[in-house]
C-alpha cells in the first residue's frame, strides 16, 4: 500500500511542478490545427469513398 501512496505523491508533484502546461492561446491554436486537419482528412476519405462507389457502380452495370 505504501507503494501506491508514494506513486500518487510523486505523480502529483510531477504534474504540478515538472510538467510544462500549454498556455490558453497555444491550446486554441492546437485545437484549430486539429480541427482543420480532421476536416481535410474527412474530405479525402469522402472523395475516396465516392470514387470507389462510382467505379463499383460502373463495374456492376457492365456485368448486367
Amino acid at each position: 500500500m505504501a507503494n501506491v501512496t508514494e506513486f500518487i505523491k510523486e505523480s502529483y508533484i510531477e504534474m504540478t511542478q515538472k510538467v510544462t502546461w500549454p498556455t490558453w492561446r497555444e491550446l486554441q491554436n492546437s485545437a484549430v490545427i486539429v480541427l482543420v486537419a480532421s476536416i481535410i482528412i474527412a474530405l479525402i476519405v469522402l472523395a475516396m469513398d465516392r470514387s470507389a462507389g462510382g467505379l463499383l457502380e460502373l463495374f456492376y452495370k457492365s456485368l448486367a
